[in-house]
């Protein structure tokens, strides 16, 4: 499954809705009809429209071979932009719920040897649907997750169930990193054909970055739940620039303060979107002409040199030539 993803929207009745740790509800979702679901890998993620036109990612947890339903794990985030808020608040099983189609830019690499998994708090979601394919292939590997205490781990005795007991590591550290897993040293030492995986909050990410840096190319893959702090020392958009819509024949300008999506929007031109943040691959544009600044978390180096991310990449060329 690529990063694109059609605009067709499955509608899913809400069959379950499950207390698995503190603040995180598990929603079990199904056909209304019965029929099976799109076919779809470990580490996929859909769209969610909620109410009050809120779109919001999340990662399917549960097992990618079966179609019967699909699994979401969703913290709440009384800080966060309302779509977990809405999650947890307003739906309802037997509910009806809009459903994009899977998106995927975590896959699991098809020949690689001994795969380490590593989740911090609700970044299990993704990393469980890869234990799935895993295991059940009787592949090598091993699962770290990390939380602050038992109570904040979600879908710990399904894991209990699928990961080999040798292989599932727990680390609960009470709120003091200093008490939890050294990832610098678990990382040490890359294995030949090793891969790793990690998904987590901003300073696991940040810890397992930091841990792979030596990591060779191709070996180390990843997903944010939300953007990195940018550095403070990092330029401003210096300019604005012209974005050129190849198939719709028109121009229009995209001011310093301004992003391309938004830009595009205001021309009359809708470009779905869904994090705003370069994380989920919602407004993945094919580029014909120009250079970009690419600002995401989620392109490969290959994908950058033909496509960028509007809602948040720029253009270092004065024009920018989009697939549009």
């Amino acid at each position: 499954m690529d990063g694109r993803a059609g605009t067709e929207l499955l509608q899913l009745r809400v069959r379950g809705i499950r207390m698995q740790a503190e603040g995180i509800h598990a929603f079990e979702l199904v056909h209304p009809e019965g029929l099976p679901l799109p076919a779809v890998e470990a580490g996929a993620h859909v769209d969610v429209h909620l109410a009050g036109g809120l779109m919001r990612s999340y990662s399917l947890a549960g097992d990618p071979q079966d179609r019967s339903r699909w699994i979401l794990g969703v913290l709440r985030e009384p800080k966060g932009r309302g779509g977990s808020r809405a999650m947890h608040e307003s739906l309802r099983v037997g509910d009806l719920l809009p459903v994009g189609m899977p998106r995927n830019a975590f896959a699991l690499a098809p020949d690689s040897g001994h795969a380490i998994l590593l989740a911090g708090g609700i970044g299990v979601t993704p990393l469980k649907a890869m234990a799935h394919v895993l295991a059940r292939a009787g592949r090598s590997f091993e699962f770290h997750y990390c939380a602050r205490t038992a109570q904040h781990a979600a879908f710990v005795d399904e894991l209990r169930q699928l990961v080999p007991e040798r292989a599932l590591h727990l680390h609960f550290d009470g709120g003091d990193f200093t008490r939890g897993l050294d990832i610098k040293a678990l990382l040490a030492h890359p294995g030949a054909g090793h891969h790793v995986y990690y998904c987590g909050p901003g300073g696991f990410m940040q810890a397992c970055a930091d841990a792979t840096q030596h990591w060779p190319p191709g070996t180390v893959h990843s997903e944010h739940f939300k953007a990195p702090e940018r550095p403070a020392s990092e330029a401003p958009p210096s300019g604005g620039f012209e974005v050129r819509l190849a198939r719709a024949g028109i121009s229009v300008m995209v001011e310093p303060d301004q992003t391309i999506v938004r830009a595009i929007e205001l021309a009359g031109h809708r470009v779905p979107t869904s994090c705003l943040s370069g994380l989920c691959g919602a407004c993945k544009v094919e580029y014909l002409e120009g250079e970009v600044d690419h600002r995401d978390y989620i392109l490969s180096d290959e994908e950058k040199s033909h496509c960028l991310t509007v809602c948040c990449s720029r253009a270092t060329s004065s024009r920018l030539v989009l697939d549009l």
